[in-house]
Parts: structure tokens; sequence; C-alpha cells
């Protein structure tokens, strides 16, 4: 392998299994990546907490292992323990959205440094701490109660992807200049602060780190996934993927997220 490469792998559905495993045949590949002296950043919108925990899980915690969280909004040194780069959204912006989500009766959160906040303690709540292991607080006046610029809002709902999707467009005019929004999967509509996706913190970790983006191999699932399989220069989506990654990919991959799709990335691109 050719030092100086990196690769940025989506967890959910991608190097993850759908029962939030990582195969040994993964975690095996992934090793070797940085044994051979290449970067691995494990690219997610979950936030930094459980992004940590699943990158101890699979040992990216050693030199040249990165993460980037909350869809972008943070790049995090695992083996410096520190954040390189982040950027939040306004409190004023995060209580209209919370507004405007309870008048649509969609259900919606957003996160300090280390938990999830929501007004209520609801199916969408516990769907979501479930999937990620994240802690949570109540706050009724969820609104009123924040203190600190947050990642990102999410919006959820079990039911209807078009109902996000109506909201998603109904907010269009006041949101496309200070936010950006997108699906991570069906039930999940991200609202991201403006200029932030996974692509642009593919460019940005490559900034920092000296590597040109023509050098790096991103692998993913989700809609959310579409802009870093973009900018990199060799773009894959697992067989599982969506449509449009799979559109958006160079290489889509012969086996799913449950049978090594990682591994066989690792194998024929780095």
């Amino acid at each position: 392998m050719e030092k100086g490469r990196i690769l940025f792998t989506d967890l959910d559905g991608t190097l993850l299994s759908d029962d939030n495993q990582i195969s040994k045949k993964n975690h095996g590949a992934i090793e070797d990546t940085l044994k051979k002296g290449s970067f691995v950043a494990a690219a997610t919108g979950r936030p930094l907490e459980s992004a940590k925990a699943v990158a101890k899980k699979l040992g990216l915690i050693g030199r040249g292992c990165y993460l980037i969280a909350f869809n972008g909004s943070i790049l995090y040194d695992c083996f410096e323990e520190k954040i390189l780069y982040e950027q939040t959204i306004p409190i004023a912006i995060v209580k209209k959205m919370l507004n405007e989500a309870e008048k649509a009766g969609i259900y919606m959160q957003t996160y300090d440094k280390t938990a999830i906040l929501a007004k209520a303690h609801t199916k969408e709540l516990d769907y979501y701490a479930k999937r990620t292991g994240m802690a949570y607080r109540i706050q009724p006046d969820l609104s009123e109660s924040l203190r600190e610029e947050p990642y990102k809002a999410l919006l959820i709902d079990l039911e209807s992807r078009k109902k996000l999707e109506d909201f998603q467009t109904r907010n269009n005019a006041w949101t496309k200049e200070k936010l950006n929004s997108f699906f991570s999967c069906k039930e999940y509509l991200e609202y991201c602060p403006v200029g932030v996706d996974k692509g642009a913190a593919v460019l940005q970790l490559c900034r920092i780190l000296g590597i040109s983006p023509e050098q790096a191999v991103a692998v993913g699932d989700e809609s959310n996934d579409i802009s870093m399989i973009k900018e990199a220069g060799i773009g894959v989506a697992v067989k599982n993927a969506v449509s449009a990654a799979k559109e958006a990919a160079d290489y889509i991959t012969q086996n799913d997220n449950n049978h090594d799709a990682v591994a066989e990335v690792i194998e024929k691109f780095m």
C-alpha cells in the first residue's frame, strides 16, 4: 500500500453490520492499513462521544486514526485526543428549528458535547439512543435552556420519510443560507452548519494532513455519504447502499455491510 493514502469509511450500514458489530475481517483489514503507513478516518453522523466509543472498539486510537463526527461538524484526532476543527449552529437558529418542528408535529433533538438533548422521552429518542448508545437529558424547556451552540439538529420520524421531506422543502427558504440538510437514513433528517458535510470534512482533513484528495478512498451507503464519495479520489458505495450513493460512486462493492464490504474496499483500492 502506498504511504500517505487515507481511507474514509462510514460506520452505520457500511463498516458496521446491521447489528452494530465489526467483523474480524474488516477489523483486520483496517489494522493492516494502519500498519502499512496509511491513515483511517471513520466518518459518521453520530455525535463525537458515540463515534469515540466505536473507534475504541475498533482499535482506532493510535497514530493515523481520525474521526469525522456530526456529519463533518467535528474533526477529531484519536491519537492526540483533540478536536482539530469544529463548527456549530447559532442558538437562535436552533430555537427556530425547534419551533418549526413542534408546529409540524415532528420529534427533534439536538446535542451538547456529551449527550442528546430532547424535550420529552419519546419512542424516537429511545430508537436513536439504543442505536447509538448515547446518553440523553430531558429538558422540557429545551429552547430556553440551550447555553452552547450545538453541532447539529436531528429530526426523526419512524413512519414517514415523506413527512420529513415535506418539512425540508417547506423550510428551505429560510434554512438554505444558514444550514445544510440531508438524510442519513430514511428516518433521520439532519441539519448541520452551512457548508458542513462529510465531503467538506474529507477536504479539510486532507488539507490538515497534507494529503491530496486524489489519494483518498471513501466508502459509504447513505445520502449523507454522497458528498465524501464524490470528493475522494476513489468513491465507493457498498452493495446495500441507496441508489443515489451508488450513482455517485466509482465502484460498488460485491459484498454488503454484513459481509466485509470495507475489507473488500481495502484489498482492492488501498
